[in-house]
């Protein structure tokens, strides 16, 4: 049976690739919210889509911080709403993510229970709306009792939280993993904090290691997200939460990950010349100084850096297991994520491209 599937966050990273898989694997129309203007996202998402779907997407500006953001939108017909569009920076600031990621989702939600017709309301969070909880995480809702490293998670929690207020929706909530590549072979077209991060290390800006080298570390690759999204968004797949991440036994533990991303830099000529050394790990009080005495000084890089860092940084010394044996059961098919070898590509591709730019820096050729 198709319908149609509502789409936020269309024109997104994640977004995109959830709609080209709904097109392949689904008879379903999309339509697909953007913000703003639509009509040169609609030119661009047209063209990545390919002239075989064009019947079956229509695209309207959404804008979720409109009071009424799904004014135009008819109910009626709508069988799935997918909701992808949120703010995810890590040092994103409180009124923005409680407008886009609390509020927003209120929105949806509200929305989604005026369609007569609705199978399914999948909703995007995050592993990390877990917070500063540690040990094991289970696919169930989070009491909040830990509290939260940044704003960003506090926002996701939140989000999860208030949905729990429409029970008479048929909804699951997906907590992906942290994602660092576009495919399994490590194409990267997008950076986030773990890229940053790596680019801070690999021209020697950084020289502590903020966690414990015993912290497992949950990646994903993009591909694997939007086809696990796209399989909880399946109105046969069972309702409920699921961390759309590796198995714990998939995981990369902090020190080897380092020890792997350096060995991949030492392969680069222009590191070898930098003799940069390898950084040394860093407990969680000694790093709050070291950012605290840093912020002191005026246009330090050293700031700079550490500022970058250390939005994410508590959740290096926060060891968690992410149970996922719910997704394993709905989705049997799910192809193994290889973390350790999925950062090993990714932090190549960053090298060889110059983290996005495709030569030799100045710095590079000045040292």
């Amino acid at each position: 049976m198709t319908g149609l599937t509502v789409v936020t966050g269309a024109a997104g990273y994640l977004g995109r690739r959830i709609v080209a898989r709904l097109l392949a694997e689904t008879g379903d129309r999309l339509l697909l919210t953007v913000r703003g203007e639509p009509a040169g996202l609609e030119t661009s998402l047209r063209r990545e889509l390919g002239a075989t779907h064009q019947d079956r997407i229509t695209v309207v500006p959404v804008d979720l911080l409109d009071p009424a953001p799904f004014r135009a939108v008819d109910p009626s017909p709508v069988t799935r709403v997918v909701h992808v569009a949120a703010r995810t920076e890590f040092t994103v600031p409180l009124p923005v993510a409680r407008a886009v990621n609390v509020a927003g989702t209120r929105k949806v939600a509200e929305f989604a229970a005026r369609c007569p017709g609705l199978r399914r309301l999948l909703v995007l969070s995050t592993l990390y709306s877990a917070g500063e909880r540690t040990g094991e995480v289970t696919e169930r809702a989070h009491d909040g009792a830990a509290g939260f490293a940044n704003h960003y998670e506090w926002s996701k929690y939140e989000a999860e939280r208030l949905l729990t207020g429409y029970a008479g929706l048929p909804l699951s909530v997906a907590r992906p993993a942290t994602v660092v590549a576009d495919d399994a072979p490590g194409a990267v077209s997008r950076h986030n904090a773990f890229h940053n991060t790596l680019k801070l290390y690999f021209y020697g800006l950084l020289s502590l290691v903020p966690g414990d080298p015993d912290t497992r570390l949950y990646l994903a690759d993009a591909d694997f997200t939007a086809r696990g999204a796209v399989r909880l968004a399946d109105p046969d797949t069972p309702a409920g939460i699921y961390h759309l991440a590796p198995s714990p036994a998939e995981t990369v533990s902090l020190g080897t990950l380092i020890q792997d991303v350096f060995d991949v830099f030492e392969t680069d000529p222009g590191f070898r010349r930098r003799r940069v050394l390898r950084p040394r790990f860093c407990d969680r009080d000694s790093f709050r100084d070291l950012v605290t005495a840093a912020r002191g000084l005026s246009a330090s890089p050293l700031a700079a850096a550490l500022d970058s860092v250390a939005p994410f940084a508590a959740q290096l010394f926060l060891p968690k297991r992410f149970d996922n044996r719910r997704l394993a059961a709905a989705w049997p098919s799910r192809p193994p994520v290889r973390v350790r070898e999925l950062a090993a590509v990714a932090c190549a591709e960053l090298v060889r491209t110059r983290w996005g730019r495709s030569g030799v820096s100045r710095m590079e050729k000045i040292a």
